[in-house]
């Protein structure tokens, strides 16, 4: 058995086709390391468009201030402009366009309802305008910190007022909607503590991400938590994916860690068969589907038969050289990554650790990247595997290398659309399918599966089947193949 496997091994490496497959893996590899370093997200970011505010520049022309039906409209635009001005002074990625955008602007456009509105009033519109002044030289000072006190004192004194509110009265309804509201405010507060305490300054950068992330996945939490009705399975899966961005969130903002972060060696291998899993499939393919159909369109099978192995044995040799294939191919390509991804970005990221919600223990954990890799590549190599079966056995019924190939490949790319119409129209009978189960990773720390009604066991059990369904005709074909008219 191993003389055979050994010549199978030294078939396939003697072929072109495979040093090709993995040169254009390579590429791939090469290319993908370089967008993530040099154009993910490097966008800039503008409040306003600059086609916007040349709008605005040309709409404000045309419209008269003191004539009433074009008022409202004016001091839009007037405010558009006057925030664009301010903003100007600044880089896109500056903190102090965050403020003008969510502080200045408001009492900028104060101050021109007061200048050009109906009710016009000059005085007000001078102590506006101080008002702005000083908000002005508190940002060209880099004076962030006045703003993030400022909302830690708003959001203090809003929790304190909601809760004065709720003691002085005894309305039912008015009494749910108090509690609502102290909920959303008590999230605002911790959110301003967060900035204040852990000294995040305004921005655009992975601890601001983190920080808007926490506050928007704890608002649908206790929206949910808050909510009366039953949950469907999907909003199940949302909850339990909230609690797990929420508490990723707050970990990278209390280690000061960004665990979130793509564009580095870790995060690409991380994510490693969303990003060249199709190159692993597409290699193992080439090889289960061409591994027996070429012994005979070539006719050597005749040669390959005529040795002292049993027709089992020598077809049971040429599927553990698709399973070794399988192996060798993640590791290449895994390798590939490592090389020239070290190469690009450094090995730096790799002492960060993946870090996972267990919804078992209600607890975050950290796993090493490298621990993380094995476990995802033992989670996906049921669908892998099946995939290469498939092939193999249409190589072997069919002897056709072409069908071999397409059909496994096209199956694969289907995979998405079979499973999201099995989710979103709750189609029972589709869990049946090997696609919604030949993915294990769906089962790791207590997570739920796609589907209701799934389990580790059940999905083991159907991945066994399908590969029976292939695997069992496939011999029994192979044994009974008539080679006398090759």
């Amino acid at each position: 058995m191993s003389n055979l496997i050994k010549n199978e091994l030294t078939k396939i490496f003697k072929k072109k086709a495979i040093y090709i497959l993995l040169l254009v893996t390579l590429a791939f590899v090469i290319l993908s390391n370089c967008i993530y370093k040099y154009f993910y997200n490097n966008t800039s970011y503008s409040y306003y468009s600059d086609s916007y505010v040349e709008f605005a520049k040309e709409a404000i022309n045309e419209l008269d201030p003191n004539k009433p039906s074009d008022t409202k409209m004016y001091i839009e635009y007037k405010t558009v402009l006057d925030v664009s001005d301010m903003m100007k002074e600044y880089s896109n990625d500056a903190w102090q366009i965050q403020i003008i955008a969510s502080t200045v602007e408001s009492y900028i456009n104060e101050r021109n309802t007061y200048l050009y509105g109906a009710e016009k009033d000059e005085n007000q519109a001078n102590k506006i305008n101080e008002q702005i002044n000083e908000l002005s030289e508190r940002l060209k000072n880099d004076d962030w910190k006045y703003f993030a006190n400022e909302e830690l004192q708003n959001a203090e004194e809003k929790v304190k007022s909601l809760e004065e509110e709720k003691t002085s009265t005894d309305d039912k309804q008015r009494l749910e909607a108090i509690d609502s509201e102290i909920a959303t405010a008590k999230i605002d507060l911790d959110v301003a503590r967060y900035r204040v305490n852990e000294n995040i300054k305004y921005g655009s950068d992975y601890m601001n991400t983190a920080l808007a992330n926490y506050q928007e996945q704890s608002y649908r939490i206790t929206q949910i938590d808050n909510s009366k009705e039953e949950l469907t399975y999907q909003e199940k899966k949302d909850y339990n994916d909230s609690l797990e961005q929420r508490e990723i969130s707050k970990y990278i903002i209390e280690n000061h860690v960004d665990v979130n972060k793509a564009n580095d060696l870790r995060g690409i291998l991380s994510n490693f068969f969303n990003e060249f899993g199709l190159f692993i499939i597409v290699i193992v393919v080439m090889i289960a589907g061409t591994i027996v159909s070429e012994e005979f369109n070539k006719g050597t099978i005749k040669l390959l038969l005529v040795k002292p192995y049993s027709r089992n044995k020598i077809l049971l040799s040429k599927f553990i050289t698709v399973l070794i294939m399988v192996a060798f191919s993640i590791v290449m390509i895994i390798g590939m990554e490592l090389i020239v991804g070290g190469f690009i970005f450094g090995f730096e990221s790799l002492s960060v650790p993946i870090l996972q919600y267990n919804f078992d223990t209600n607890m975050l954990q950290e796993i090493n990247v490298f621990s993380y890799l094995g476990i995802q590549t033992i989670m996906q190599l049921p669908s892998i595997i099946l995939l290469a079966t498939l092939s193999f056995a249409l190589s072997t019924i069919f002897t056709n290398s072409p069908v071999a190939i397409a059909l496994p490949l096209l199956g694969y790319m289907g995979v998405a659309i079979i499973n999201q119409l099995a989710i979103q129209y709750n189609i029972g009978f589709l869990k049946y399918f090997v696609t919604l189960n030949w993915d294990f990773s769906q089962y790791l720390f207590g997570g739920m599966p796609l589907m209701e009604g799934l389990t580790p066991i059940f999905s083991g059990i159907i991945c066994i089947i399908y590969f029976l369904i292939m695997i069992i005709p496939t011999f029994i074909i192979f044994k009974k193949k008539n080679i006398k008219n090759i």
